[in-house]
């Protein structure tokens, strides 16, 4: 913020955007206040700033070429009134002030076109949250993850829930979860599994929208250039409300059962539950492995439920095939994280067979059933 010491000019107030926060919004994060009161010259330039920009605010109302027209008009005449009050005699004088006048109707033109573009080419601004919002408003220590291969990657969290990330997307999230709750900040889409622990509920932030769990499985499609949010729940319960830094949000919440989705349209800030999945076409051509493929087994070779687990996961399973040919299961995986699918399955084996997991490759130790 050191860049505004130089501010001279009304029209540099005018272009600062946290100027226009301050003003319009009553937010004051850089400390504009303070900083005005230092120095009683800046303090009648940013007096002159603010009851120019306020002259100039536009309402959320649609915007005509008449009405753009009209508050220019009624801007300047404000303006003109102002200065004709303390209007030197000199011509000199009068003729500087007419210049300087007319680059700021200029100005506020401009701005006011600009509005008119953006207020019709565009999500609506104040319903419209970025990514990287979500990062800064979080004051812990993250780690991101970025997916630009062309298949999805398994993401391992400290508390043992599983993320499939989908390439071109990004999931941060703390090293380690401290705290009451386990966050999560995405971008794009994946399919979580979340490890179970009702003492510290499990939040994914997404664009406009944030869903609460405990412990389920569930996928998230928030792509940034894209107008809607979709969430689609496999196995538990999941909650979806507003994010906060949704100017217009409400406290509204969805829940969400298995085999139920939810389309949430960002420029309206509208929440759709889907109860049906397999009416809603686009859903239903969405769905992938992982959503579809059954975790139930009783009493299957031990060489499916692993051919199970990569397709759904798009791993590669290296395990010793000779000394567990003759291995047959009998177990349900369908809720548990995929870190907990492969304890299970090493508990149920027997002995001392242990796994190990490296990005999309999973060793299988072990020296066969018992």
């Amino acid at each position: 913020m050191q860049k505004r010491n130089n501010y001279t000019e009304i029209e540099d107030f005018l272009a600062d955007e946290s100027f226009q926060v301050w003003i319009l919004s009553k937010i004051d994060e850089q400390g504009w206040e303070e900083w005005t009161l230092e120095n009683r010259q800046r303090a009648k330039l940013v007096e002159d700033a603010r009851l120019l920009l306020l002259a100039m605010k536009v309402t959320d109302t649609d915007l005509s070429q008449n009405k753009i027209h009209e508050a220019l008009e009624a801007t300047w005449n404000k303006i003109e009134e102002k200065e004709n009050y303390n209007l030197n005699k000199k011509s000199k004088v009068k003729f500087l002030k007419t210049y300087w006048l007319s680059g700021i109707a200029a100005a506020i033109l401009l701005i006011f076109i600009s509005l008119y573009i953006f207020k019709n080419n565009s999500i609506i601004t104040n319903t419209v949250v970025t990514y990287n919002e979500l990062i800064e408003e979080n004051n812990e220590g993250l780690v991101e993850q970025t997916n630009n291969s062309v298949i999805p990657q398994t993401i391992t969290l400290s508390d043992g829930s599983s993320v499939l990330l989908q390439p071109k997307s990004k999931l941060s999230y703390s090293k380690i979860f401290i705290g009451n709750e386990r966050k999560v900040y995405l971008s794009g889409e994946a399919f979580f599994e979340i490890s179970k622990n009702p003492k510290k509920p499990f939040f994914v932030y997404a664009n406009e929208i944030v869903t609460r769990v405990v412990g389920t499985s569930f996928r998230i499609k928030a792509y940034q250039d894209q107008q809607n949010v979709e969430v689609l729940v496999r196995t538990g319960k999941v909650r979806v409300k507003s994010n906060n830094l949704v100017s217009n949000s409400t406290d509204h919440e969805v829940t969400l059962l298995p085999n139920q989705a939810l389309r949430f349209i960002r420029k309206d800030l509208v929440f759709n539950k889907i109860t049906n999945i397999t009416k809603d076409e686009a859903l239903a051509h969405s769905v992938g492995n992982i959503e579809q493929l059954s975790f139930e087994f009783n009493d299957i070779p031990i060489d499916q439920i692993f051919e199970t687990i990569e397709q759904a996961y798009l791993v590669n399973i290296d395990y010793p095939k000779d000394k567990l040919k003759d291995c047959h299961l009998t177990t349900s995986l369908s809720d548990q994280p995929l870190p907990e699918k492969l304890k299970i399955i090493c508990k149920s084996i027997g002995g001392d067979s242990t796994f190990e997991m490296n990005g999309n490759q999973i060793t299988i130790h072990s020296e066969g059933c018992y």
